[in-house]
C-alpha cells in the first residue's frame, strides 16, 4: 500500500511539486542576497533612539523606519509631497541606495504562493505541498524498509544510476523536503483562518498629552531597545498632536507619546505569534540566510527525485513481460492472479496464459492486489502465482491480498491452485504462498491441486507443475518457459589462470574488463550495473537461450569482472569459456544477489567453500577492511587446484584474512572442510556465540556435509544451522 501510494501520488503530482520546488529554490537565495547588500552595523549596542535620531536628521519628513530580518534598515519618507524609500546606513542614517522591490522576486512569490490564480491557486499550492510531504514521508519509510531498518538508513545502496541517485539524494534532502512542505501547509492554514492568528495589537490610546517635539534621544522606551530587536518604528503625522509613535519589536508592540516620550500602551507578543514567526523563518530563511540556502539546496533535490522516480517507474513498466490478449474477468473461465516483486513472475504467468489459451480456455490475468471474486462469475479455477518478498512478506503486486481474503464470508466457487516462487536457500522459502494456502483452507476454499513451488525461477520446476495442472484440468499442458533475459553487454577477457589439469578438474579464474557506461544508459538502467562479490554474472553461451549464472569474485570497485569456472564434460557454457582467448568477448549481464554477502557490522565472518566456490569468498576477503574473517577452503591438491593461492597468502599477511585453513583431499593427510570444522569446534562455537556469520559456497554435497558438521559443533551450545539461517547468520550459495 505504501509503495503504491508513493508511486502513483508522485506521478500524479510531479508537475505541481516541480513548480513549487524550483520557485522555492529560487526564493531561498533571496535572504542571502539581501544580507550581502545590507550595510554592516558596526555599532552592536546601537539603540532604536540613536538610529531614529540619525535617520530623522537626514529625512525630516520621515514616516517609518523598518528593519528586515536580514538587518537591512529602510526609511520611508515624504519630500515635497512625494513618497520615497531608501536603504540607510545605521552608522550615519544616510541613504546608501534607493529601495526597490524586485519585479522578479514579486513574480516568483506569486508563482510560488498561488500560481497567479488567487485563492484557488493558494489551495492548489497547499495541495502540492501536501503531496510533497506525503511523498517525502512515504519515501523515507520505504527507504528504511529497503535498507533493512533505520539503523542501516545510510548504508551503501545498489542498483542503477537512477536508483542510486534517487536514494542518495533523498537521504541528503529528506529533512528539507519534510520541513518545507510541512511549514507551507501550516502557513496556508493561517492564510485561510483555519489556525488562529494571534498578534501583539494593543488598543490605540484614548488619552495623549497633545504635545509634540520630544527629543528621540530622551525617549527611554527607544533608548532601552537595541536595533537588533527592531521590527518597525512609525512616526506620528506631521502637525498632528493626537498621533503617536508606533513601535514594533521582536517582543511586542506599543504606542509612545510624541510629546512626553511615555509608553502609553504595550502588548507582548504571544506564544502563538512566536510560533508563527518561527514557522515563517523555517520556510523562507528570512532572518537566517544560511538556513535558507541549506533548505534551498535540499529542496533542489526534489526535481532530481521526480526525474529519477519517473525513470524508475518507466523502466519497471517496460521490464514487465507482455502478456497474451485475454478476456475480461466476467467472461473468463480461468483467472490468473500474479504476486510479483521484480517482474519475473509475470513472465511465467504469460507462459501459463498462452498454454491455457491454446487449449481453448478463456483467461483473465491480473495482480493479486486486484483480487475481486465478485467479478469472477464464470470462473471455474483461480490460479495464483505468488513470489515472496523479504522475510515472508507479500510482493508489491500482492499488497492487501490477504486482507481481502480474510474479509470474505464464503470462498469463491472456483477451485484454487497456488504456485509459489522463491529460493530454497532462504528460510522464508515461498512463505507468502504458504500463507495464502493456509488462509484459503481456513476459509474452506476448495483446492484444485496441492500447492507446489518453483525454485530460483526454474523452467523445469514450472514445466513439472504445468504437467500436474494439466492433469487436474483434464488436458495435456506443456509449459516451456523461456525467461526474458536482461540486456547483455560485451565483456572482453583480459587475463586467465588455469588450475586442476593434473587432478582431472580443469578450472580457471577468468578476469574481464569493465564495460563503459554512457550517462543515459546508466540513468535508464540499460548500462552495466554496479555489482559486488557474491552477485551473479549471467553468461549467454552461443546456440543457447538460457543464461548460466556464475558467482562473482570481484566488485565494481575492483575495476574488473572476475569469475571461477570449472570445465564440465559436455558443458556448453564452461567449454566456450575455456576456449575463450585473451581479447575474446562474451555476452553477459549482472544479476544482484544481495542475500549472500557479509552483514553490515563488524562481527567475525567464517567463510567456507570448496572448488570454484572460493570465487565470492575471495571477493569478500579482497574487499575486507580489518574485519575478523577466516577461511576454510577445500581443494584436491595444493600443487594443482589451489585457486587464489598467491592472493590468499597476501590477504592473510595484510590482515584481510585472520586465519586460513586448507583441506586437501588428495594428499597423504586427506581431509575435507567439514573435518577441519570438527577439528576447530571449540573456537568456531565461541565465534558463533559472539555473533559470527557463516557463509558457505560450493556444491550441494559439500554444503550438506558442512551443515552436518556445524550441527555437531554447535548443538552442545544450544545453537544449530537452522536457527542461524533464520537470523541471517548462515548463508549459502549452493549449486
Amino acid at each position: 500500500m505504501l509503495r503504491m501510494l508513493h508511486k502513483y501520488a508522485g506521478l500524479a503530482s510531479a508537475v505541481l511539486v516541480l513548480v513549487l520546488a524550483l520557485s522555492g529554490v529560487a526564493l531561498s537565495v533571496m535572504p542571502a542576497w539581501e544580507k550581502s547588500q545590507t550595510p554592516i552595523m558596526v555599532e552592536y549596542n546601537l539603540s532604536v533612539a540613536d538610529l531614529a535620531t540619525r535617520v530623522s536628521s537626514n529625512f525630516p519628513e520621515i514616516e517609518q523606519i523598518k528593519r528586515a530580518p536580514s538587518g537591512r534598515i529602510t526609511a520611508y519618507y515624504f519630500t515635497n509631497g512625494n513618497a520615497g524609500a531608501v536603504v540607510v546606513d545605521p552608522a550615519t542614517g544616510r541613504a546608501v541606495a534607493d529601495y526597490e522591490f524586485s519585479p522578479i522576486v514579486r513574480w516568483l512569490k506569486n508563482l510560488h504562493r498561488s500560481f497567479f490564480l488567487g485563492d484557488g491557486g493558494r489551495i492548489a499550492a497547499a495541495a502540492g505541498a501536501m503531496a510533497m510531504l506525503m511523498l517525502s514521508v512515504s519515501g523515507l519509510l520505504l527507504l528504511a524498509r529497503r535498507m533493512g531498518g533505520w539503523r542501516h538508513i545510510f548504508a551503501p545502496v545498489r542498483g542503477t544510476l537512477s536508483m542510486r541517485l534517487h536514494v542518495d539524494i533523498s537521504r541528503f534532502a529528506m529533512v528539507g523536503l519534510i520541513i518545507a512542505p510541512a511549514t507551507a501547509i501550516f502557513m496556508a492554514m493561517g492564510t485561510f483562518d483555519i489556525l488562529p492568528q494571534q498578534t501583539a495589537n494593543p488598543p490605540f490610546p484614548t488619552e495623549v498629552s497633545g504635545k509634540m517635539g520630544v527629543a528621540l534621544a530622551d525617549v527611554a522606551a527607544l533608548a532601552d531597545i537595541p536595533v537588533s530587536q527592531l521590527r518597525s518604528l512609525k512616526f506620528p503625522y506631521v502637525d498632528d498632536p493626537s498621533d503617536v509613535y508606533t513601535l514594533t519589536t521582536d517582543q511586542g508592540e506599543g504606542f509612545i507619546d510624541q510629546g512626553t516620550g511615555v509608553m502609553l500602551a504595550w502588548e507582548d507578543a504571544g506564544s502563538w505569534q512566536k510560533i508563527n514567526e518561527f514557522i515563517y523563518l523555517l520556510h523562507t530563511g528570512q532572518g537566517a540566510w544560511f538556513w535558507g540556502l541549506l533548505l534551498g539546496l535540499m529542496v533542489l533535490g526534489a526535481p532530481v527525485l521526480i526525474v529519477t522516480g519517473v525513470i524508475l517507474w518507466w523502466v519497471a513498466r517496460r521490464s514487465r513481460p507482455s502478456l497474451p490478449k485475454g478476456v475480461p474477468a466476467a467472461h473468463a473461465d480461468t483467472i490468473i492472479l500474479v504476486g510479483s516483486e521484480g517482474g519475473s513472475t509475470w513472465g511465467f504467468a504469460g507462459t501459463l496464459m498462452s498454454g491455457l489459451i491454446a487449449h481453448g480456455h478463456h483467461v483473465h490475468t491480473t495482480s493479486m492486489s486486484r483480487f475481486d471474486p465478485a467479478k469472477y462469475t464464470k470462473a471455474k479455477q483461480i490460479i495464483m502465482l505468488a513470489a515472496t518478498y523479504g522475510d515472508g512478506e507479500a510482493p508489491s503486486s500482492a499488497k492487501g491480498f490477504l486482507d481481502k481474503l480474510a474479509a470474505l464470508k464464503q470462498p469463491p466457487c472456483a477451485r484454487l491452485a497456488v504456485l509459489g516462487f522463491g529460493d530454497r536457500q532462504f528460510p522464508a522459502y515461498c512463505a507468502f504462498s504458504k500463507q495464502v494456502v493456509a488462509q484459503a483452507e481456513k476459509l474452506g476454499w476448495e483446492l484444485l491441486m496441492e500447492q507446489d513451488t518453483v525454485n530460483r525461477q526454474s523452467a523445469q520446476d514450472f514445466a513439472r507443475w504445468g504437467y500436474s495442472l494439466g492433469k487436474a484440468l483434464g488436458l495435456e499442458l506443456e509449459l516451456s518457459h523461456v525467461p526474458v533475459q536482461p540486456r547483455t553487454h560485451k565483456l572482453k577477457l583480459v587475463s586467465r589462470r588455469e588450475y586442476g589439469q593434473e587432478v582431472q578438474a580443469p578450472t580457471a579464474i577468468l578476469r574481464f574488463a569493465l564495460p563503459h557506461n554512457g550517462l543515459m544508459d546508466s540513468l535508464l538502467g540499460r548500462g552495466w550495473k554496479r555489482f559486488e562479490a557474491g552477485d551473479l554474472l549471467g553468461i549467454v553461451p552461443e546456440r543457447a537461450e538460457v543464461a548460466r549464472l556464475y558467482s562473482l569474485a570481484s566488485g565494481t570497485r575492483d575495476g574488473f569482472v572476475e569469475i571461477c569456472v570449472r570445465k564440465h564434460p559436455h558443458g556448453l557454457c564452461s567449454s566456450q569459456l575455456f576456449d575463450l582467448e585473451i581479447g575474446g568477448e562474451i555476452e553477459a549481464f549482472i544479476r544482484p544477489n544481495p542475500e549472500f554477502r557479509p552483514g553490515r557490522n563488524r562481527k567475525p565472518v567464517i567463510l567456507i567453500g570448496a572448488g570454484t566456490g572460493i570465487g565470492p569468498l575471495a571477493g569478500f576477503a579482497r574487499a575486507n577492511q580489518n574485519r575478523p574473517m577466516q577461511l576454510y577452503f577445500g581443494i584436491r591438491h595444493p600443487e594443482s587446484d589451489f585457486l587464489y593461492d598467491r592472493e590468499i597468502r597476501d590477504w592473510q599477511s595484510e590482515g584481510k584474512l585472520s586465519a586460513v585453513n586448507i583441506a586437501a583431499s588428495r594428499i597423504q593427510q586427506s581431509a575435507y572442510v567439514q573435518d577441519l570444522l570438527r577439528r576447530d569446534a571449540t573456537g568456531l562455537a565461541e565465534l558463533v556465540k559472539n555473533g559470527a556469520q557463516i557463509l558457505v559456497c560450493g556444491g550441494r554435497d559439500m554444503a550438506a556435509g558442512v551443515a552436518e558438521a556445524l550441527q555437531e559443533v554447535l548443538a552442545p551450545h544450544g545453537l544449530e544451522p537452522a536457527l542461524l539461517k533464520a537470523e541471517g547468520r548462515y548463508l549459502e550459495d549452493v549449486y
